[in-house]
């Protein structure tokens, strides 16, 4: 049995927003200078009757801002509890957790985090691949343990420097994350959906040819039914017992259960995860690698990005409740 839900008061001026992910104070208070805010996580109530109950009242919303990562999904069951939605802004680089689809067929616009957070998620790629390379975060808890002047020096990592590194997905996350291990004397490769003519990079249209040819391979695709566990058991064998994976896109690109069995059979050697299938929730297994580096989904927030994408939000929903283009939208494919 589900609580009755109040419908919002009728309020003359501020148009108002559904809000539906956490936010820190400063984007609070600006959306609030704005727009009457409706915010989910100051109600008590299921998902579905606290939308429902927003569009009975007699001011219902336009637009709605939306966690990524799935823990709320704009479907079909979205959109009809609250049909008089035109504009749903997510704050996320990817849109799984959006059927762009329905949102076209009922014309509600779409507007993504655009290229806000390509920057970060790319050094974070870079970070996490030199970490589980170097070994540095399991150094570290090597000397924190007094282990150093117990056993020695701690076993030697490997170098980045002239790998061959495959990337999956090679959009403005892919691109940028190419450019900086470039920097690195690294020779890039890469596989998506067609070959990219603005660049010279080797191009693969299968994933486990890929791996084959490579020493690292990063996840940096969109998640959808092509890429769901695209890295399974095959395209980590053919990667083989000294390469490592590093994803920084969606968990459920990749085989989380076949990756655990490759790690721990030392079928590959290590792995760098800022995403899982199951968030929050990590497999226990993982816990213990000390050839795994772990990060809780985090790749795309610096104090930076918070403000740019507040600024972005903010934008895209001015430019709707204005009639002026989206600033990012999100088309379906």
């Amino acid at each position: 049995m589900t609580s009755a839900v109040a419908a919002p008061p009728a309020t003359s001026g501020k148009r108002p927003v559904l809000l539906l992910r956490r936010i820190n104070d400063r984007l609070a208070a600006e959306l609030r200078s704005r727009f009457r805010v409706l915010n989910f996580y100051e109600s008590s109530a299921p998902l579905l009757a606290f939308l429902a109950a927003a569009a009975a009242g007699p001011d219902p919303p336009l637009a709605a801002v939306v966690v990524a990562g799935g823990a709320i999904q704009v479907n079909a069951a979205f959109l009809d509890a609250v049909p008089s939605l035109g504009c749903v802004v997510t704050t996320g680089a990817g849109v799984d957790h959006i059927d762009l689809a329905e949102c076209a067929r009922r014309g509600v616009a779409v507007a993504g985090a655009g290229t806000v957070f390509s920057t970060d998620v790319a050094d974070h790629a870079v970070g996490l691949l030199v970490d589980v390379l170097r070994r540095i975060s399991a150094s570290d808890r090597y000397v924190r343990r007094g282990l150093w002047a117990a056993r020695g020096d701690y076993p030697l990592g490997s170098k980045l420097s002239g790998k061959h590194v495959g990337i999956i997905g090679l959009g403005s996350i892919g691109s940028l994350i190419a450019k900086r291990l470039q920097a690195f004397g690294c020779t890039i490769s890469y596989n998506s959906r067609r070959p990219k003519d603005s660049v010279s990079y080797n191009y693969f249209p299968d994933v486990t040819d890929l791996a084959a040819a490579s020493d690292v391979l990063i996840v940096a695709c969109a998640l959808n039914d092509e890429t769901r566990h695209i890295v399974d058991s095959s395209v980590l064998e053919a990667l083989g017992k000294d390469g490592v994976v590093v994803n920084i896109a969606r968990g459920g690109i990749v085989d989380e259960a076949e990756l655990i069995r490759a790690l721990k059979e030392g079928r590959i050697a290590g792995a760098g995860l800022d995403v899982f299938e199951k968030e929050p929730d990590v497999p226990a297994e993982l816990l213990s690698m000390d050839n795994v580096v772990l990060t809780a989904h985090e790749a795309v927030f610096t104090t930076e990005s918070n403000w740019d994408l507040a600024d972005l939000m903010i934008a895209n929903l001015e430019a709707f409740f204005s009639g002026g283009p989206l600033l990012t939208p999100v088309l379906p494919k």
